[in-house]
């Protein structure tokens, strides 16, 4: 299975994701706020995949784009706050 994150983005959204067996197994959406703000309005993963952290490394994947191109992150969606709220080291990059 191909594990590779994807990373699609127009002027409003953006979208990260991992596909396995040709389908979406795990996203993650943001809006776009401005050129240094995101916020995370949406994780998921597929039934059958839950679990086996793949909205994690999604996440740990947008973090640390986020440092590199000086972005900021709103966790709005449960999920992301939830994580960020557990791991401090994502602090820095926290709106």
């Amino acid at each position: 299975m191909d594990k590779a994150i994807h990373h699609r983005e127009n002027r409003s959204r953006g979208l990260f994701y991992i596909e396995g067996n040709g389908d979406k197994i795990s996203e993650l959406t943001y809006t776009i706020k401005s050129d240094n703000l995101i916020v995370i309005d949406h994780t998921e993963t597929k039934m059958g995949y839950e679990h086996q952290g793949y909205a994690s490394e999604l996440l740990d994947y947008v973090v640390n784009w986020a440092r590199e191109n000086d972005i900021k992150i709103e966790p709005l969606c449960p999920f992301a706050e939830i994580k960020f709220d557990e791991k401090p080291e994502y602090a820095d990059v926290r709106a």
